[in-house]
C-alpha cells in the first residue's frame, strides 16, 4: 500500500488510517513561530540577562517583575531530532512575593489564529506540545491569554526526572467568551512560567476571567533556585485534541517568519555597505533598504550597535566616520522599506550619493535592526 491524499482533504496512510489535513504533519498547522529555537537574530547564541519585555530568541519575550533574576540563551542541548533549545538559567535563589511574575512567552498574531474561532460558540480545541528539560522536578506550567489578559487558561505539567528531556502535551478547550483579536495585534499569549506569586496563580485546566494569571496553583519556581536550568524546544500549538508530529520548516522559511517581526542587517565585516543614500545636508545622509519580507507594522525605532564610530558614510573616495549613531528615517520607513539617517560632523556635499556602511576600522560589530514586534 502507498500513502495517498484522500478525497476528504486528508492523508491516507498504508495502514488505511486517514489523518485530516488540519492535523497533518505536512501542512502549516503550528501557530508558534521558531518553535525549534533555531533563529536568534539579536544575540546569535550569546547568553543575555534580559530586561522586562525584551525579546531574546526570535519571537520569545522575557517578562519579569524583578530585574536580573535569570538569563536566556540559545542552546545546542536538545532532544533527538532537534539541534537547539531555549535555555533559562536562574541567577539567584529569589524568594517570590505574592505579585511576582517571571515568564518566557510568545505572542501569536491575531491574523494567524482567526481559524480558531475563539470568543464564539464555534471555538476550536487546541493542543500545546513541547519538549522540556530542567534541573528541577515537580509541577510546572504556564498560561494562554488573550490580548487584554482578562481571559486566561493556566495549564500544568509534571517534570519527572531532573536533567532529562521529556515531551509534554496539554489539550485546551477553546474559549467561547472574551475578546480574541484576529487582526495584526496580539491574538494569543502563550506563556511558560519561571516563577509566579500567589496573586497570579489559578487552578489549572479551566478558563478564568481573573486578569494576568500566568501559572497554575503550586507551580515550581525556577528563579527560586540558584543556578537552576530550564530548557524548552519543539513548541507547537495546533488545532485538535492530540499532538501530531512537530512541523518541520525549512530554515529560510522560519527565518522569513521571524523577519515579519524583527529584521537585523549584520554585515559582520568592516567597510561593508548597508544601503545607498544621498546627502540631504552637509552632515546627514538618509538612505532606505527593502525588507526581505513585509513587516507586521511600520517599525517606529531603529536598533543599532550603540557606538557612533562603528558606522560611516563613503563617496567611494573618502570614508567619514559617523558622529552619532544611526537613527530611523520615519518618512522612508513603512512595512516594506526601512529608512535610516547616518550623521557626520561636517563635510558632505549636498545631493551627492553616499554609501552608508560599517566603518572601515571599527565596524565589525555594527548592525541595523528594525522591530515590528507585537
Amino acid at each position: 500500500m502507498t500513502t495517498s491524499i484522500s478525497g476528504t482533504g486528508g492523508i491516507t496512510f498504508p495502514d488505511g488510517s486517514v489523518q485530516s489535513a488540519a492535523a497533518s504533519p505536512y501542512t502549516l498547522k503550528n501557530k508558534i513561530i521558531n518553535g525549534s529555537m533555531v533563529i536568534d537574530q539579536r544575540n546569535a547564541g550569546a547568553s543575555v540577562t534580559p530586561t522586562a519585555s525584551a525579546y531574546v530568541l526570535d519571537r520569545y519575550r522575557a517578562t519579569m517583575s524583578q530585574a536580573s533574576k535569570y538569563s536566556v540563551q540559545q542552546s545546542s542541548t536538545a532532544p533527538s531530532g532537534f539541534v537547539n533549545s531555549l535555555l533559562v538559567t536562574s541567577a539567584s535563589a529569589y524568594s517570590l512575593s505574592s505579585t511576582d511574575q517571571f515568564t518566557v512567552e510568545q505572542y501569536v498574531e491575531g491574523l494567524n489564529i482567526a481559524d480558531l474561532g475563539w470568543g464564539t460558540a464555534s471555538a476550536q480545541t487546541v493542543t500545546l506540545s513541547f519538549w522540556v528539560r530542567s534541573s528541577l522536578t515537580g509541577t510546572f506550567g504556564g498560561a494562554l491569554k488573550n490580548s487584554a489578559q482578562d481571559r486566561c487558561y493556566p495549564y500544568s505539567y509534571t517534570i519527572n526526572s531532573a536533567n532529562t528531556w521529556e515531551q509534554k502535551t496539554v489539550t485546551i478547550a477553546g474559549d467561547t467568551t472574551g475578546t480574541w483579536l484576529t487582526t495584526n495585534g496580539i491574538g494569543i499569549r502563550v506563556g511558560f512560567n519561571l516563577g509566579t506569586g500567589a496573586t497570579y496563580q489559578a487552578t489549572a485546566g479551566a478558563w478564568t476571567g481573573t486578569s494576568f494569571i500566568t501559572a497554575p496553583t503550586g507551580a515550581t519556581s525556577v528563579v527560586s533556585t540558584n543556578g537552576a536550568t530550564f530548557y524548552i524546544t519543539g513548541v507547537q500549538l495546533e488545532i485538535g485534541t492530540s499532538a501530531t508530529p512537530f512541523e518541520r520548516r525549512l530554515y529560510n522559511q522560519e527565518l522569513a517568519n521571524c523577519q515579519r517581526y524583527y529584521y537585523r542587517l549584520f554585515p559582520a565585516v568592516t567597510g561593508n555597505t548597508f544601503a545607498l543614500g544621498f546627502a540631504s545636508s552637509t552632515v546627514a545622509v538618509p538612505a532606505a533598504l527593502s525588507f526581505p519580507v513585509e513587516m507586521r507594522i511600520a517599525p517606529t525605532a531603529l536598533d543599532q550597535q550603540g557606538t557612533a564610530n562603528t558606522y560611516a558614510v563613503s563617496d567611494t573616495v573618502t570614508v567619514t566616520s559617523c558622529s552619532a549613531v544611526p537613527t530611523l528615517a520615519g518618512g522612508l520607513t513603512n512595512t516594506k522599506t526601512g529608512g535610516v539617517i547616518f550623521t557626520v560632523a561636517s563635510g558632505l556635499t549636498l545631493y551627492r550619493p553616499y554609501r552608508v556602511q560599517t566603518d572601515t576600522t571599527n565596524g565589525a560589530t555594527a548592525y541595523l535592526g528594525w522591530s515590528a514586534e507585537l
